[in-house]
Parts: C-alpha cells; structure tokens; sequence
C-alpha cells in the first residue's frame, strides 16, 4: 500500500472537506504517521474514513475528527495538556507536537505499554504516561491549558473544567449514541465558561463515564 498516497487523499477528501484549514494541523497530520499506531491487523485502514478497532473493546476517532479536534484547540508551543483516554496514542503525539507538555492517562495498562516505543521512535521526551482512572478528574489540584477527552461522557459534570487555566480549553463529546455534540469549551476567568458546538458525531463512552439517570417505574 502506497501510505503517503493514502495520506495525500486522506487530507484532501477526509480533512480538508471538513473545513479544516489550518495549516499547522494538515502539516502534523502529514508528519506523525497514523498507521504507526494503530494495531498491525488494521494497519492498511489507518487512513480511512472508519474508527479502528482496539483491544478492550474501544476504538479510535476518525482522522477527520482528530483533525477537527486539534484545529478547534488551537494549541500554543507553551501549553501543558491533560489526556483522559490515550488509545493508540496518535492524538497524544500529535497534542505532543503541538504543546508543551502532554500528561496522558489511560485506564488499562495495555494502551500506555503499546504507546510508549513509538513515542520514543519519534523522540517524543515531553509525554508523561500514566496508567490510572481519571474519568473524575486527575491530580485535581494541578491546572491545564488544555483537556482532552479521546471518548464521549453522557453528562458532562464540572470537575474538568474546573482544571483548566484563565483561557484554557476543554475538548469533549456529550450525549448519547446516535447523537452527540462535539463541545469546545474555554474558562474566560475563575468561574465564566464559555460553550462552542463544533459539530455532531458519535463515539463510545470514556470508562466509568456517568450515566443520566432513568426513569424507573
């Protein structure tokens, strides 16, 4: 398979149609290899349309997400970032790229084993992997400029916006299977939110991720 083909029409027919624009973004998505991460068996459909499976029944975004994703963050070289869901860790090295620092953390061990070689491979020294259960919050009393959560929450609660710095931004999917809201959303001062709907989709639950409650009988 011709990947720099594949990828040249990735860009072009998947991320560019999705009004992403930015050149910063289109330039990392060309350099940090998608087909580097994923598992080996789906490796020829790193560059599709289509979420890849993973071990523990999750699966990746779609690189037009992805895409959409690190263009609405509009991260700066002097950011620290927070991940909540590394998965095959090509959204961590491209946050990565893009910031200062990148904390990553990931409920299951298997994720942050796969994601650490080829971190090193391309010299990536400022991402921080950690194996633990973050869907609450992590290390609380620490501050961000940007958060990301790589998978959907049914009901967003506070308590990762309460994390982030004056002008951080939060990255996160809300709702319910089949109809999500992709959500950006930037803490103005202390205590002043403001929300950007950025598009609709659907994905998997984060872990552990709160459920609204149901009507019972």
């Amino acid at each position: 398979m011709n990947f720099e083909q594949a990828r040249f029409n990735m860009i072009e027919q998947q991320i560019r149609p999705w009004l992403v624009s930015d050149q910063h973004t289109l330039d990392l998505i060309d350099k940090i290899h998608r087909e580097d991460f994923v598992p080996k068996q789906y490796k020829q459909l790193a560059l599709a349309d289509t979420r890849i499976p993973l071990l523990r029944d999750q699966v990746t975004m779609t690189p037009k997400v992805e895409a959409r994703l690190l263009q609405s963050l509009a991260i700066k070289s002097h950011d620290n970032i927070l991940e909540i869901g590394t998965g095959c860790g090509y959204l961590t090295a491209l946050l990565a790229n893009s910031g200062n620092s990148v904390h990553s953390i990931d409920v299951y061990h298997e994720f942050v084993d796969h994601a650490k070689p080829i971190f090193e491979n391309y010299g990536l020294n400022n991402i921080e992997l950690i194996c633990g259960d973050a869907i609450d919050g992590w290390e609380t009393s620490k501050s961000y400029d940007v958060i990301v959560l790589t998978g959907s929450v049914p009901i967003l609660k506070d308590h990762f916006q309460k994390q982030l710095n004056a002008g951080g931004r939060l990255f996160v999917i809300v709702g319910q299977s089949p109809a999500m809201e992709a959500r950006l959303i930037t803490k103005n001062d202390s205590d002043s939110y403001s929300t950007e709907v950025l598009f609709e989709t659907d994905l998997p639950a984060l872990v552990g991720a709160p459920e609204p409650d149901r009507f019972r009988f």
